[in-house]
């Protein structure tokens, strides 16, 4: 008799190929186990995952994770896939807000502190009554990474040590 796979080992091998950088493998085995399993809110929500991160569909997959991570509030993991399909689509602060949010429930989630982390931390701007995106102080915070030795070298702002380039 041929054994059946659970939904759980569909989970298992589709965790397996995100992790593994494959997002297209791992949708495959992430709608099988919600097939199987349309009530689990974890397949819901890895489901959507792969679907914004492998097709591309946005809408679709930030409705399956916002209703995973509405039913398993107290999940933290649901909020950070959450927060990876806002990244995945270029909407940072939105991602850092969820990024947040599961914090507040588990602050040792340690996939969660790692993406916030990777995503860096913004230092205030040089001369506080200039805006951010004024050029003197977009300058003068290059000018401030590069003697941090945090920046680009300073040729490519137009200072060097024998000429300017321009």
């Amino acid at each position: 008799m041929e054994k059946t796979t659970s939904a759980e080992e569909y989970f298992r091998v589709g965790c397996g190929h995100l992790e593994a950088d494959r997002p297209s493998a791992a949708l495959e085995q992430f709608r099988t186990a919600q097939r199987i399993d349309p009530t689990n809110a974890c397949f819901r929500s890895y489901y959507g995952l792969c679907l914004g991160l492998a097709e591309r569909r946005f809408d679709r997959a930030l409705e399956l994770c916002r209703s995973a991570a509405r039913e398993e509030f107290f999940n933290p993991l649901l909020y950070h896939n959450l927060a990876r399909v806002h990244l995945a689509f270029g909407f940072k602060a939105e991602a850092i807000r969820y990024l947040n949010r599961g914090l507040m429930l588990d602050p040792a989630c340690e996939p969660l502190v790692q993406e916030l982390c990777g995503l860096g931390v913004r230092r205030g701007p040089v001369l506080r009554f200039l805006r951010r995106g004024n050029r003197v102080n977009r300058w003068l915070g290059r000018l401030r990474d590069w003697a941090r030795g945090r920046g680009t070298p300073l040729v490519r702002f137009g200072i060097s040590g024998s000429a300017s380039a321009r």
